[in-house]
């Protein structure tokens, strides 16, 4: 794709700031997935034929995914081409992507719809490729701050392609298009979930530790302290723990009941995990050994599989969900404003502060 990047590039005019193009293609994809928020806000108008979506959120939504992926292909070809590269606008790139890892999949299962029986997918089936999504980002930057490499598999180009269809192909056909089996009893939603995890596990991760490995024959890793390089995963792989155990062992079923409410709180989460991996990673400082979330974390899903919430945990996840997602905000504004003024430059514009 990058013959069409540099064609494109070349007509974002010059006084654009790169954060901009960054923060609109996010603003697009948010805006659709709030808008299915919506009308399936429980992940089942899209089960019946015909949907109870319209036709105009399926177009709405191939035309966000596409900006937002151009833009997002844009942004750092824009920001050499002005040179107003910096810290502060990777970070705001890839803060931005790891929230948008959840967001895209969370838009893609209104298409599916949730299991009624007939067709769609099991809640637990959505949690499962939600978590393969954010390890499969998580693990790219695990890879960077080893290696000092940020390594895309040409997969994300084809995620996104296919996320373009399927809006495309739902909008034209309806949703009764992924309703009919595929071949040998399988749909094409099944046939997605597939490819998706023999993406991730069999050839995303194993070129990451092949990466790793070239990495230490070549002498450059950034730090061969086996302790130290695991270090990042800990965080991920407890908040893993945790939030299966919450889904499993949930007395009212939480994932069945707040599948919405639930798996945006997965991706915020893991976002903000994510955000902290790459300031260190940027920083070339030490990962901290476990992230405070993870302890309020801990208590919620405590006193809900003991049976001490009862009939608040439903509330209380909604509780929860607020308060992380404005954490993560607050974070991102927080640490936006500190390299803005670090870097004397502003976030949205190419003009420097006066001295």
């Amino acid at each position: 794709m990058q013959p069409l990047w540099n064609r494109l590039v070349q007509m974002v005019p010059l006084w654009i700031a790169p954060n901009l193009l960054t923060l609109t293609g996010f603003l697009m994809i948010l805006i659709h997935y709030l808008i299915l928020s919506i009308y399936d806000w429980d992940y089942t108008a899209s089960g019946s034929s015909p949907g109870l979506i319209p036709t105009w959120v399926w177009v709405f939504g191939a035309f966000a995914s596409c900006l937002a992926y151009i833009l997002d292909s844009l942004d750092g070809k824009h920001a050499r081409r002005t040179q107003s590269s910096s810290p502060l606008g990777e970070l705001f790139d890839h803060g931005l992507d790891s929230w948008a890892a959840s967001i895209l999949p969370l838009s893609l299962f209104s298409i599916c719809s949730r299991d009624n029986g007939k067709v769609g997918l099991p809640v637990s089936t959505m949690y499962l490729f939600l978590i393969v999504i954010s390890l499969n980002f998580t693990f790219s930057h695990w890879e960077k701050k080893i290696t000092g490499v940020l390594f895309l598999p040409w997969g994300y180009e084809i995620s996104q392609v296919v996320l373009l269809a399927a809006y495309l192909l739902t909008a034209v056909f309806g949703v009764e298009a992924w309703h009919r089996p595929l071949i040998f009893g399988y749909y094409v939603t099944d046939a997605l979930l597939i490819l998706t995890l023999v993406f991730c596990v069999l050839i995303a991760l194993p070129q990451t530790f092949y990466n790793i490995h070239l990495a230490y024959g070549k002498k450059t890793l950034q730090n061969y302290s086996l302790y130290e390089g695991l270090l990042p995963l800990l965080s991920p792989v407890l908040l893993i723990m945790l939030l299966t155990i919450w889904v499993f062992l949930s007395p009212c079923e939480i994932l069945v009941k707040q599948t919405r409410l639930f798996l945006w709180m997965v991706g915020v989460v893991f976002s903000n995990v994510i955000c902290r991996m790459i300031i260190c990673q940027m920083t070339n400082t030490r990962s901290e050994v476990l992230h405070w979330l993870l302890i309020p974390l801990a208590v919620m899903v405590y006193t809900a599989t003991a049976g001490f919430q009862g009939k608040l945990e439903e509330p209380i996840l909604v509780a929860f969900t607020i308060f992380v997602t404005a954490v993560h905000v607050h974070y991102g504004v927080c640490v936006g404003k500190q390299l803005s003024q670090h870097f004397n430059i502003y976030i949205f514009s190419l003009k420097k502060y006066s001295t």
